[in-house]
């Protein structure tokens, strides 16, 4: 048999009180005298009540709920954003809906209007490509949303990130210094602003500032993955780059193993620096140079900045930008 739900209202009867003293006893309103409050709370556990947060929203506007979407849950870099949002949400007391999206447009425009509908009061957005649609509905549903991770100003949208741009060419600049003339740039698919505009326009930079030439059969966008870097690495021995700067960990840790299991030994004879210091960094041998970034602050600002707008408090800067590292291991010279 269904349990039946019970509502504030099955309290009020069973407490012999109003629902509107229902209803500031478990909001923690202290106008409410302690013996009332103590006869409520005790109808509460006995019926075991769990107040609906939509229902609550609709008197307060409110939820105190927010949604989280994230395009792979088993990726290191975005796990760790999480983490970070998670603690702030939890001490701002509110609560999140994670989201996983695939990266995929579709799938993603369905869980940004799945959590409309739960009535979100906020939405933190990882991934690196806000598509049309999404930005749409975004505008539409006028709640605030937070760009975790890459940098949003083109969709004016308030965002936390490093500067990819310093990153990349502070990254491709140490591999240059390091004598290799061919160095390439491995990220994730190009069509991404963070891979096609941030990343590349670093990447040219530090060639620029060498004196070498720009050469687009240099630049490689593929998938974020482990396999996809994996196959890359016959292409790039079979080639006169030397070093490569790759966008995501797990690509960088595919490409390492692909190298050493067709002979090339790294960083002998091609060194690798990646992007996010995650744990692949650390678990391959050799272990990798990275960029380091600040993941659990990302996420953490993030979700700080999202509890200032949607409470409608003073903002100074929309679009934070965090310190990034470096951090030097075996992976290159």
């Amino acid at each position: 048999m269904e349990k039946q739900t019970v509502t504030i209202y099955d309290v009020a009867r069973e407490a012999a009180v109003s629902m509107a003293t229902v209803s500031r006893v478990v909001n923690g309103n202290p106008n409410v005298k302690p013996a009332t409050r103590k006869k409520v709370l005790d109808v509460i556990e006995r019926l075991d009540y769990r107040p609906n947060a939509v229902a609550r929203g609709l008197a307060s506007k409110k939820t105190t709920t927010v949604g989280v979407i994230i395009p792979d849950v088993t990726n290191a870099f975005f796990a760790q954003l999480a983490l970070g949002i998670d603690d702030i949400a939890s001490m701002y007391k509110y609560n999140i809906i994670l989201a996983n999206s695939d990266e995929n447009g579709s799938k993603e425009l369905q869980v940004v209007n799945t959590l409309l509908a739960k009535q979100v009061d906020g939405i933190v957005f990882m991934g690196n490509k806000i598509g049309d649609d999404i930005k749409q509905e975004f505008k539409r549903a006028q709640i605030p949303v937070v760009v975790s991770g890459f940098m949003g100003e083109e969709d004016n949208l308030p965002s936390v990130s490093i500067d990819y741009v310093a990153a990349t060419k502070e990254a491709v600049t140490n591999l240059l210094n390091h004598g290799n003339q061919h160095v390439a740039l491995v990220t994730g698919p190009i069509d991404q602003a963070i891979n096609g505009k941030y990343r590349l326009n670093g990447y040219k930079q530090a060639l620029e500032a060498a004196g070498i030439e720009f050469d687009d059969a240099s630049v490689f966008g593929t998938n974020e993955s482990y396999d996809a870097g994996y196959k890359l690495a016959e292409q790039l021995q079979n080639s006169d780059i030397s070093a490569a700067f790759v966008g995501d960990d797990e690509l960088a840790a595919g490409l390492l193993n692909g190298l050493t299991d067709r002979g090339v030994k790294v960083p002998e004879a091609f060194e690798i620096i990646t992007s996010n210091d995650t744990k692949y960094a650390e678990v391959t041998r050799p272990k990798m140079s990275s960029v380091t970034q600040p993941l659990y602050d990302i996420g953490a600002v993030s979700m700080r900045l999202l509890t200032k707008l949607m409470n409608s408090e003073e903002v100074d800067e929309r679009n934070i930008i965090l310190p990034h590292g470096f951090v030097e291991r075996d992976s290159a010279k």
